[in-house]
């Protein structure tokens, strides 16, 4: 990483957590505890070494400019087991991390909600805004990545997302780069429910989308809300997707306004031929108005993901 970040983070200070009690903290919420709000001295390091921390985490509101940093993506696992019929807990009590701050940089971790598929169990629940996930892997079943809070956004770069139904939901703007985007089942990979008046939702572009053995009815997407919008874009397609591509959530109403959209995806799921007639394929035109810089960088500029964009 070079340029005004990589400034930003060789003067950063840093923090080692580590499981085995060989840095400055054994947890992980701890070590995010020592963080003083809003912290006026700029970005804080957190160093979190191989091994499985069992936590429940939350990075809280008052949190901001911290980059948590696995020593390895397969081995610095954050891993809970909550599911939403664990007491009537619900689907938004379950997350193993949930990101509550602004400017949060995530990289090189397993991220897992590991309870039993008995209901919705979300690995990481984002509220904040300007959060960046790189090489991480978000490991769950249903609901497994919630963007929690709608004009918030979002950038995973190369990162790996895991689950069966819904496993990527909510209000939240995001952007997926070069991303693995896996199907345990026959579901639906998205639940976006973008708000009316909320231009972008979900943008897959440069991903790989892959399924599981015996999954060949895949849908794209279904709205959670009816103003959903969810767009794939240059990605490669399996098999295992449904023709159709996407579903009302049974309600016609919601083909009316649902956002559902397509661009130049290549594989034998990008065959178009069967589509849903409320979904469309992007026109080369219509397809620039939904560049990189024009989801993310909002009204403030944003520009935090654009040096992982330059390492490709």
């Amino acid at each position: 990483m070079a340029g005004l970040l990589a400034a930003q983070f060789s003067n950063a200070r840093e923090i080692t957590v580590d499981v085995f009690g060989r840095g400055d903290f054994k947890s992980v919420q701890e070590a995010i505890n020592s963080v003083r709000a809003f912290d006026p001295a700029g970005w804080v390091t957190i160093r979190i070494n191989e091994g499985v921390y069992k936590e429940k985490l939350e990075i809280p509101t008052y949190t901001t400019r911290i980059r948590l940093v696995g020593e390895d993506a397969e081995k610095t696992i954050l891993v809970w087991y909550d599911h939403a019929n664990i007491n009537k807990m619900g689907t938004f009590r379950t997350y193993t991390l949930k990101i509550g701050g602004s400017d949060i940089m995530l990289e090189n971790l397993t991220i897992m909600n590991a309870a039993e598929p008995l209901g919705q169990a979300v690995s990481v629940h984002v509220e904040g805004d300007r959060i960046v996930f790189n090489n991480c892997r978000l490991i769950g079943n249903q609901d497994t990545y919630y963007g929690g809070r709608a004009n918030c956004r979002q950038f995973f770069y190369n990162c790996y997302i895991e689950g069966t139904t819904d496993y990527i939901f909510g209000p939240s703007t995001a952007w997926f780069e070069q991303c693995i985007i896996h199907s345990k089942r026959n579901s639906y990979i998205t639940a976006a429910s973008t708000p009316e008046n909320q231009a972008f939702g979900f943008i897959f572009n440069n991903c790989k989308l892959t399924v599981a053995e015996g999954v060949d009815k895949m849908y794209l997407g279904r709205p959670w809300r009816g103003y959903a919008m969810t767009l794939f874009r240059n990605c490669e397609l399996p098999e295992g997707i449904h023709p159709e591509g996407w579903e009302n959530w049974r309600n016609p109403e919601n083909e009316k306004t649902a956002r559902y959209s397509e661009y130049k995806n290549t594989g034998p799921g990008a065959d178009r031929s069967q589509r849903v007639k409320w979904s469309a394929e992007l026109s080369r035109k219509e397809a620039r108005k939904f560049t990189i810089d024009i989801v993310l960088q909002g009204n403030d500029g944003w520009n935090g993901y654009k040096e992982f964009l330059e390492k490709k």
